[in-house]
């Protein structure tokens, strides 16, 4: 496996037999609950390093289907749901999670029209919309729910 193939399917994880795209998203909330832990600042570097990094392993695979094997989508999108979370829960990870992969499988709105583009940009693109969903959604729901997560 070269380095584009690892990055793209996280490190391997993108190879599991079945739901990859889930056990992607998974490795997010892993990757984003320890970056979390160290602030939010810490989650958006990662959260640009990830998405570039994925970018970069796309064009160079060529990818301009999404591959189930390709993961590095899903991390960063899942990462980005987490912004949401002023602090790593078991709770608000869970909901993050959920609302991410709602957003990433239905495809509605701007997720799909980008899930439509056949390259690298459109391959992250749904997962980073898919993301902002879930955060906006978490942050309603923390806002409105105080100290219930």
């Amino acid at each position: 496996m070269d380095l584009p193939q690892l990055i793209a399917s996280g490190g391997g994880v993108g190879y599991a037999p079945r739901a990859p795209g889930t056990f992607g998203s998974v490795l997010g909330l892993i990757i984003g609950g320890i970056l979390l832990y160290f602030g939010h600042g810490p989650l958006l570097v990662g959260i640009v390093l990830v998405s570039a990094g994925g970018v970069w392993a796309i064009m160079q695979i060529g990818g301009g289907d999404d591959a189930g094997w390709i993961v590095v989508d899903e991390i960063a999108g899942q990462m980005i749901a987490m912004l949401a979370l002023p602090y790593f829960t078991v709770a608000g990870a869970v909901l993050a999670f959920a609302l991410f992969r709602l957003f990433d499988i239905t495809k509605l709105g701007p997720v799909g029209v980008l899930d439509r583009r056949h390259d690298a940009w459109g391959v992250m693109g749904d997962d980073w919309v898919a993301g902002l969903f879930a955060f906006f959604c978490v942050f309603v729901i923390l806002f409105l729910f105080p100290g219930r997560h």
